[in-house]
């Protein structure tokens, strides 16, 4: 605690120094973080306790206004772990079949859904009919019509549903957007995402289309999506793809190994992507304007985000991705704070949209015109 004191009070510090204008990164990071005799705590249960489900409860340990409180899965010996390591009460323990008894206990405010892809619209809605906020893991959903329905059940309940853009929240990432809105890049004019690494286990569930609803593309490509859409502020109105395997028998039907695809903007900006399962190395976004550029390498991974601009590189604090989303979540819900880029269900459903198309397009092999609204 002392720490982040001196770190917060550091900030603060530097943000009056620089005198930066309405919107500043460093501020969006920890403006939700002072906290008051009246600020609510954020208790979620985990549900989905895997790889991923494990790095969000570490980093949910250091954050100032969520707090893990429970646990779903499927595994018992998992939640005999995350008891005791977590200090979790057993009523706040359920498995997949009896967590619909969440509505009953006033000790859990929301679940985050963090389990295979194709799960999550049946989980989502039955938190909602619960009366428990859901937050929920990209990609949201395995097609745009599971996503609406889950955005759909959620407003019917009048809980609120988010969807895990870590990115959203991260310093550097929101320095080139707030550069972008100020005009330092002048016209933009292109993006490209590179979006790769060479996966393993061809038994795991991201290599089952019954589970993942895809490949790459559902995996790490929507990265490449959604980075297009906030790094050049538009929504794309076309798309075009290819699909490329170069091991049919690990990448059946249904599991995408590498696509290309592209987008074109009512600006006339365009974008050009990369969704790979089959290269490493790749993490990559460059955004080209008439003024400047920016260049970010590594642009999603876990941290630290790294890059520069025609400017100079990029400095913004280094902070554990997942801790900052929690917290900022926290102020969404409690506070009906209004992110930067926004984590809501409608967002999730826009990328599943894009994903739908491009999944057209390289079925296809023509132009898929978009209209995200």
């Amino acid at each position: 605690m002392k720490t982040r004191r001196i770190f917060l009070q550091k900030a603060s510090l530097s943000a009056i120094a620089l005198s930066v204008p309405a919107f500043n990164p460093l501020a969006a990071m920890t403006d939700s973080l002072t906290l008051s005799k009246d600020t609510k705590t954020l208790r979620v249960a985990i549900m989905g306790l895997g790889s991923y489900g494990t790095r969000v409860a570490e980093a949910i340990q250091k954050c100032a206004r969520t707090k893990l409180v429970g646990v779903i899965s499927g595994t018992p010996s998992k939640v005999e772990d995350w008891k005791s390591k977590y200090n979790i009460p057993a009523k706040n323990c359920y498995n997949y079949e009896n967590f619909d008894a969440i509505k009953d206990n006033p000790d859990i405010d929301a679940v985050y859904v963090i389990t295979p892809n194709a799960q999550h619209k049946d989980q989502v809605i039955r938190v909602a009919k619960a009366g428990k906020h859901a937050i929920c893991e990209k990609p949201m959903a395995v097609n745009a019509a599971d996503g609406q329905a889950m955005v759909d059940a959620c407003k019917a309940a009048g809980v609120q549903l988010l969807i895990g853009y870590r990115m959203h929240f991260e310093p550097n990432t929101l320095e080139v957007i707030r550069m972008r809105k100020a005009g330092e890049f002048g016209d933009i004019r292109f993006f490209q995402g590179l979006c790769g690494f060479v996966i393993g286990d061809p038994t795991q569930w991201r290599l089952n289309p019954a589970l993942s609803g895809g490949g790459a593309m559902m995996d790490i490509g929507i990265y490449a999506i959604n980075g297009a859409r906030y790094m050049i502020g538009e929504e794309p109105i076309w798309v075009t793809a290819q699909e490329t395997k170069s091991n049919p028998d690990k990448f059946i039907e249904g599991i995408d190994e590498t696509i290309t695809f592209q987008f074109g903007f009512a600006s006339g900006a365009t974008a050009s992507c990369l969704s790979t399962y089959y290269m490493n190395n790749l993490d990559k976004f460059y955004l080209n304007g008439s003024k400047g550029w920016a260049e970010m390498q590594p642009s999603t991974g876990y941290g630290p985000i790294k890059g520069e601009t025609h400017k100079g590189p990029l400095s913004e604090p280094i902070v554990t991705h997942q801790t900052v989303q929690m917290d900022e979540m926290a102020a969404i819900i409690f506070d009906g704070k209004k992110p930067e880029v926004p984590v809501n269900g409608e967002e999730g459903v826009k990328d599943m949209k894009i994903i739908d198309a491009i999944f057209k397009a390289v079925k296809t092999g023509e132009k898929v015109s978009l209209n995200l609204g």
